[in-house]
């Protein structure tokens, strides 16, 4: 009985953590839908209504627009009840003080503060064509916390999932510098956000008039921070080649040749013109790379946490 009671406390755990898994990778889901919506400029698809669609549960007779919009906020319901119901699981099968408690609760807390934000762009119009201050700040705070989100359903996973520590950290302390790749990671997606924002209102017909435009003064100011992006890209890549040289794992690796890899669709982006699928694909790579690193993050900030679960 003692043996039957063990595996079904085992198999719960993984079940767990398989749910929680399953969670995350909806979650980057319904953030890449999210930046079709932006791309394609489908967020006032269910006009200025929040959280129902032109006044109705169901649009009828919608256009293309409303129905990107409404596909995201549909994902976006189910996206929630998921995250409900991995909270109530995690507190059923983890023992009180478990880090997977604290961590699937910011999700929670991201999660409402999400929805808030997204209803914040609907309802004061900062969708569309709208080129405001308002829309520009709004974009970068909406975003930052979409990674925040990421970032916290992460460590729950992490938290939930079974596993053996094999990284080998310098005799120099690592914190200080995970840390601050995180702060440069987070800077890198919100200028990342505005370049593409910039990308979507203000399109350039060529690669040679794009570049024209982001030195010329007369261009918008959104146009001319588009080179901040690379720049916080820049930084971002030498604290993490500094982090993945401190920290000899494969998880490091994964997060050095994740961010190495983006290099490629980055460029891609520019050169293309900025097309929905490949800032699609850029924004995947960076989901995947900023996971990736979260986990890092948690392996060296709390090498010893707990993952077991509570007996059934």
């Amino acid at each position: 009985m003692a043996t039957t009671a063990r595996l079904t406390a085992r198999d719960t755990s993984q079940l767990l953590a398989r749910f929680a898994w399953f969670a995350l990778a909806f979650m980057v889901l319904v953030v890449l839908e999210g930046a079709v919506v932006r791309a394609t400029s489908s967020g006032g698809g269910c006009g200025n209504r929040w959280p129902l669609c032109n006044g109705d549960f169901f649009p009828h007779h919608p256009r293309l627009a409303t129905v990107i919009e409404y596909t995201h906020r549909s994902l976006t319901g189910i996206c929630t009840t998921l995250v409900i119901t991995l909270t109530g699981w995690t507190f059923y099968a983890t023992r009180p003080g478990h880090k997977a408690r604290r961590a699937v609760v910011a999700s929670c807390f991201f999660l409402v503060t999400e929805a808030l934000l997204g209803a914040v762009l609907v309802l004061r119009g900062y969708v569309e064509n709208n080129i405001s201050g308002g829309r520009v700040v709004m974009q970068s705070i909406h975003f930052t916390n979409t990674m925040l989100l990421l970032g916290a359903l992460s460590l729950t996973v992490w938290f939930l999932t079974p596993r053996r520590s094999e990284s080998t950290v310098s005799p120099h302390n690592a914190n200080g510098l995970v840390w601050l790749t995180v702060v440069t990671t987070i800077l890198m997606g919100a200028t990342g956000s505005l370049a593409a924002l910039a990308d979507t209102l203000f399109p350039s017909p060529s690669l040679l008039a794009g570049l024209t435009q982001d030195f010329a003064t007369s261009a918008p100011l959104l146009v001319r921070m588009r080179w901040v992006h690379p720049a916080a890209a820049v930084i971002g890549f030498i604290c993490v080649m500094q982090l993945a040289l401190k920290v000899r794992s494969r998880l490091s690796s994964t997060v050095f040749w994740l961010l190495a890899s983006q290099i490629v669709p980055g460029v891609a982006d520019v050169l293309l013109l900025a097309p929905v699928w490949m800032q699609v694909l850029h924004l995947l790579g960076a989901d995947l790379f900023w996971i990736a690193l979260v986990m890092l993050t948690a392996n060296v900030a709390w090498p010893s946490a707990s993952t077991s679960s509570r007996p059934a």
